[in-house]
């Protein structure tokens, strides 16, 4: 059995004082830093989570940002292609206007200078008539009423042309 003598009382109330001590500068000091360091954790992760879901909503907000940009860029190309074949049509239509324009005056001038040349061949031919009928009058100067016909004729020829 056990002995119950002053040595193991006194061992008693060492052991006690002992745990009394440990507690006091050990225990709680150590308790302490343990719950300083566990609320540490916590609010690290607390704050973790916090600026995880803020990125996540930067992200969002980014994404839909470039979208918009994308529909946007999209719109403006749409846009210049438009008015681009606008300008290309009109850029058209106007070289065919003066085109037809050009073509008209051409046709002008030819008709001109076709009249022209016409009226002047009619001059010079009435003239190399007048010339051949002076000629054959020289000749036989008792035809002067066939010469006056003729230019008479050629007169008349003359003066329809200028008409039309």
């Amino acid at each position: 059995m056990i002995q119950f003598n002053v040595s193991l009382l006194f061992t008693i109330i060492n052991l006690i004082v002992f745990y009394l001590l440990l507690k006091k500068f050990l225990f709680k000091p150590v308790m302490g830093i343990m719950e300083k360091r566990e609320k540490m954790i916590a609010d690290g992760l607390k704050n973790a989570s916090d600026s995880q879901e803020e990125a996540a909503r930067l992200k969002a907000e980014y994404e839909k940002a470039l979208e918009g940009a994308k529909a946007e860029s999209i719109q403006i190309v749409e846009k210049a292609k438009k008015t681009a074949a606008g300008e290309s049509e009109r850029i058209l239509q106007e070289a065919n206007t003066e085109a037809v324009g050009i073509l008209k005056d051409a046709r002008k001038t030819i008709e001109n200078e076709r009249k022209q040349t016409m009226n002047d061949l009619q001059s010079e031919i009435a003239g190399l008539a007048m010339q051949a009928a002076r000629k054959i009058v020289d000749d036989t100067k008792g035809n002067q009423d066939i010469y006056d016909q003729f230019l008479k004729g050629a007169g008349d020829a003359h003066v329809n042309e200028e008409v039309k």
